[in-house]
């Protein structure tokens, strides 16, 4: 140990390292960025403007675009400035910072669709005593509850990454500090804390996926027993969308933190860091609400306001120029 050196610094090795392609990764991810942010934020407006999406189903939902959108801005546009800059470089404090936040949002998340799955479970198993069960409080302490749970972990994530040297190598073959890559170049040859901290966090993941599919097996034989085709078709129209965005999540993020490690990761490794990271915030809008008929007609009502006001300020101004 006396003639390793300590790193002070990472270098993320991204894509590539042609600055041509650094440069089209960089337009792509954006291209991505933006797409998540807007599509989230758009979510975000209709529930808190539109009072007919004042539920606690759409109150969820808000939460949960809130997560993808904490969640992407976390690694993406620091790539995003790397590529462009041809600078990926990173320190320690910024690794740190990352994967604190990126763990935060990313526990919270998974929290929040564990809620939603309670509340479509009380929806359509318990539909008479919805609105006293899923009431402004228990949603409102079942959202803080998420967020804070969500810190909780990044904090002991983060601490518990962080609380051992690293040496050798100072290459993370990832375009983020992710905790895997960590791992590989530390100098502790027992590094308990972290193993701990990952075992509460599949604890908790486990926890959350019995919930869900519990859940699940009470919905499912709900709507079984609706008489009406139409009234099964909108029930599965609610509960599945939730279900594909919570496998895809947990599924790709399994396959990524639980995978055996390699000292050479591959292409396939990297890709399956951007579905884990990127896609979700650009495609839950898409599958989760932009589909979703209250949203359109939340989409429409805000459109038609805005072209009223602007038709009233319009109409003002020619009249003031008179």
């Amino acid at each position: 140990m006396a003639n390793v050196s300590l790193v002070t610094g990472f270098f993320l090795l991204g894509f590539s390292d042609e600055p041509e392609l650094q440069t089209f990764h960089g337009v792509l991810f954006l291209l991505l960025y933006l797409a998540a942010l807007m599509s989230n934020l758009l979510i975000t407006a209709l529930i808190t403007l539109d009072l007919k999406l004042q539920t606690p189903m759409y109150f969820f939902l808000r939460s949960l675009s809130l997560l993808d959108v904490s969640f992407v801005s976390v690694p993406v546009p620091n790539f995003i400035i790397d590529s462009f800059t041809h600078n990926n470089s990173i320190s320690i404090l910024g690794c740190a910072f990352q994967i604190l936040l990126m763990t935060s949002f990313a526990a919270g998340e998974t929290f929040v669709l564990t809620a939603m799955s309670y509340d479509r479970y009380v929806a359509i198993c318990h539909p008479l005593h919805y609105e006293v069960i899923m009431n402004g409080r228990a949603c409102a302490l079942l959202a803080g509850a998420s967020w804070a749970l969500g810190g909780l972990f990044g904090a002991v994530y983060t601490a518990g990454t962080f609380s051992m040297p690293f040496c050798g190598s100072s290459v993370i073959p990832e375009f983020f500090c992710d905790i895997p890559s960590l791992l590989r170049i530390s100098c502790s040859q027992t590094p308990i804390v972290v193993y701990v901290s990952i075992a509460i966090g599949m604890y908790a993941g486990v926890s959350c996926c019995i919930c869900i599919v519990i859940s699940y097996v009470y919905i499912f034989s709900t709507v079984l027993k609706i008489p009406t085709t139409q009234g099964q078709s909108k029930a599965f129209s609610t509960c599945l969308p939730h279900l594909l965005v919570f496998t895809v999540f947990m599924l790709t993020a399994c396959i990524v933190y639980l995978k055996p490690p390699s000292s050479t990761p591959s292409v396939l490794d990297r890709l399956l860091s951007v579905i884990y990271t990127v896609l979700p915030p650009v495609f839950n809008p898409v599958i989760y609400s932009l589909r979703n008929s209250d949203m359109k007609w939340a989409l429409m009502r805000l459109l038609q306001r805005l072209k009223a006001k602007k038709f009233t300020s319009i109409s003002n101004s020619k009249h003031l120029c008179l």
